[in-house]
């Protein structure tokens, strides 16, 4: 009983953990071209570099970020022309999907851009 009880336990915590430690991956944020009227608007398109999977109809959300990765995402028109690789993870909220950027990756190569706006 003693041992089940331990098992269970450690499962638990092993499947609370498991999110977390995978959550943050590489995002690059494309405009998709719908326009809105009313926040939230979901006019970007995310793809994941590690599988390769569109999220379309997204909104990225930079609250946590440092003052100097939004100035570079400013700069550099990350948000529209997917030049930045984003770290992140994709949540589902009651209103959206949103991703949320916890830093700047790195810059994002023109495969990784495919589909976004040139510019």
């Amino acid at each position: 009983m003693k041992i089940r009880y331990c098992f269970s336990a450690a499962l638990s915590s092993l499947c609370l953990a498991a999110p977390l430690a995978a959550a943050d991956r590489l995002y690059v944020v494309c405009d998709n071209g719908l326009r809105c009227f009313k926040a939230p608007c979901q006019s970007s398109t995310v793809r994941d570099l590690a599988t390769g999977k569109t999220f379309k109809s997204i909104s990225p959300v930079l609250d946590g970020l440092a003052d100097a990765d939004r100035e570079r995402i400013s700069q550099t028109d990350a948000l529209y022309f997917g030049r930045l690789a984003l770290r992140g993870h994709v949540e589902r909220r009651e209103e959206a999907s949103v991703l949320v950027v916890t830093g700047v990756g790195r810059k994002a190569s023109a495969g990784e851009r495919r589909g976004c706006p040139t510019g």
